[in-house]
């Protein structure tokens, strides 16, 4: 796991563009990501998802995340998602545990 203090701060600046984090803020271009732990894919209520994220069908866990931000639109084609992914698998734990955080 990693560190969910360093993993806020990299959300403030590689994802609070798109994404809120905050319990019941609204939704961005992205969907609001409180609660995204063990939380099937496409499914926020209030969200306009794609087909291709609606239909992967998989549960946000420490793995799917992980894949998911490393190459997002690898991971779900067709994402809406225009963000390139995070490298640094580092950088990806840290965001997880803050994401993790966030119940």
């Amino acid at each position: 796991m990693g560190d969910a203090a360093n993993g806020k701060v990299l959300f403030v600046r590689m994802c609070s563009m798109c994404h809120t984090a905050n319990q019941g803020a609204s939704h961005r271009v992205g969907p609001n990501l409180h609660g995204i732990a063990g939380k099937k894919c496409g499914t926020t209520p209030g969200f306009n998802y794609t087909e291709q994220m609606k239909k992967k069908g998989i549960t946000w866990d420490e793995e799917t995340l992980n894949e998911y931000l490393q190459f997002p639109r690898q991971f779900i084609p067709g994402t809406r998602m225009v963000f390139n992914g995070i490298r640094k698998e580092q950088d990806r734990k840290d965001i997880i545990a803050y994401l993790f955080t966030l119940k």
